[in-house]
């Protein structure tokens, strides 16, 4: 996950700063010194690093801090807040026409995930009521428009295609045409990629916005290629002119470097940054929710509304009845899993709890990963409604039975039903897991309660 390393890193170094009692000058430029190291082993640009180290070095280095009951927290806090500047300090949103209709052109180069993250865009637009339209214009890339048509249909929203014979230019335009004849209010162009940067894919882009009206230019960079990223994001800002920037593929971006420099760099903010296949994996960039997930201070804020957004409603309530009355079976325990796999998996959901960042999300989820979610299921499904619905009736000649339909060994099977009895028991003794009534239904306790977690 992203900034794992980064995260391991600041938290042993803030671990030596609060466990001395009082703080010297030295005692900061040191832990300053180690800062800047993982900064740029997170391969965050030199300098952003630079000024992000003098900054925090001038306001730490005060008499109030040093004084202070607790310097090595207000150190903390400092830089926690520094981060939060340095990303951009508040949530930016693509401003949208309240009438009349919002372009919103895609750019970046090929390998980005563009395509699928327009689709992504244009879903998430189509579940908050809006009428998107997508627009092929990528004629280049062998399947482009095949892959934006598979992909709108996925999210059930519409492609305006002309094949790949035509000019770009024209496709979008008469996109806008066929968008404004059929009453669409956001409309979202899937421009053409390269490999690299070239002049002649600018020039095309820059012909697109002299043609027709774009209200946003989004660029959609691969978080991965760090540094390279920041470079993408400054000659695209320089040549085309771009309003703001999508980083995508940051579930597998152990560190982190583009999201923390893009800002500093470009002036432009990030929109959204891409955390896995599934269209929720499209998140809205806080800044201050991403410095408490790089402190190892988890997001639970984002976890909550994850669940508010996955969790049926009625089927919580269901199943905190079930609890209270001892009646939790493996039904529940199957529902419990698709909403995990919903929220993003367990990983993503583990990634949000405070003090589960850096390697300890990896120790965890190597107890508990996503293979062994699995065979869970498929040892369940090859139960019987009634025994799925009793497990007091699972006896050896029937775990047998289940262990053959499921391929797994007969030790698996058994380890299953003695973890799901263990968690039936535990939460039955948990008063916040299996409560919960009105006014607590945005509480973490109520959260997890909505949550039940399959080990």
């Amino acid at each position: 996950m992203a900034f794992d390393s980064l995260t391991d890193k600041l938290t042993g170094i803030f671990k030596k700063l609060r466990s001395k009692g009082k703080l010297t000058e030295a005692d900061v430029k040191e832990a300053m010194k180690e800062v800047k190291m993982a900064l740029l082993e997170a391969d965050v640009n030199f300098k952003v690093v630079k000024n992000f180290i003098k900054s925090v070095q001038e306001k730490a280095i005060g008499e109030d801090v040093m004084n202070g009951l607790n310097p090595g927290q207000m150190v903390i806090k400092i830089v926690h807040d520094e981060l939060v500047s340095l990303m951009g300090s508040d949530l930016t949103e693509i401003p949208l026409n309240t009438s009349g209709m919002t372009v919103i052109m895609m750019a970046g180069l090929q390998g980005a995930g563009k395509t699928t993250t327009a689709a992504k865009l244009a879903g998430k637009y189509k579940a908050a009521g809006k009428r998107p339209l997508l627009i092929a214009a990528d004629i280049y890339r062998p399947a482009a428009i095949k892959q934006l048509e598979v992909n709108g249909q996925k999210q059930g929203v519409p492609v305006f295609s002309m094949g790949d014979r035509q000019n770009p230019v024209d496709i979008v335009k008469a996109g806008i045409a066929h968008a404004e004849t059929n009453s669409n209010n956001i409309v979202l162009i899937d421009t053409a990629g390269r490999l690299q940067i070239d002049e002649s894919m600018m020039q095309e882009l820059q012909n697109i916005k002299e043609a027709v009206h774009v209200d946003c230019t989004v660029l959609v960079v691969d978080a991965m290629t760090g540094q390279e990223a920041v470079n993408v994001a400054k000659s695209f800002t320089d040549k085309v002119g771009i309003d703001g920037v999508i980083l995508t593929k940051c579930d597998g971006d152990a560190r982190g470097g583009a999201a923390l420099s893009v800002k500093a760099v470009t002036g432009k903010p990030i929109l959204y940054v891409g955390m896995g296949e599934k269209l929720s994996d499209l998140e809205l960039f806080y800044p201050d929710r991403m410095a408490n997930r790089i402190l190892g201070m988890g997001d639970v804020l984002s976890l909550i509304e994850k669940a508010q957004a996955s969790v049926d409603e009625e089927q919580a309530l269901e199943m905190q009845a079930k609890l209270k009355k001892s009646g939790f079976d493996f039904n529940d325990y199957l529902m419990s899993m698709d909403q995990m796999q919903k929220m993003g998996g367990l990983e993503s959901v583990l990634s949000m709890l405070p003090g589960l960042g850096g390697s300890k999300m990896g120790e965890i989820t190597a107890m508990v990963d996503e293979k062994a979610m699995k065979r869970i299921e498929s040892i369940i499904l090859s139960m019987t409604p009634q025994e799925r619905s009793n497990p007091d009736l699972l006896n050896p000649s029937r775990k047998n039975r289940i262990a053959r339909g499921a391929g797994v060994d007969i030790q698996e099977v058994n380890r299953l039903v003695k973890q799901f009895n263990e968690t039936r028991k535990m939460m039955k003794k948990m008063p916040g897991l299996a409560g919960g009534g009105k006014g607590k239904r945005r509480g973490f306790g109520n959260l997890m309660g909505n949550i039940k977690l399959p080990f």
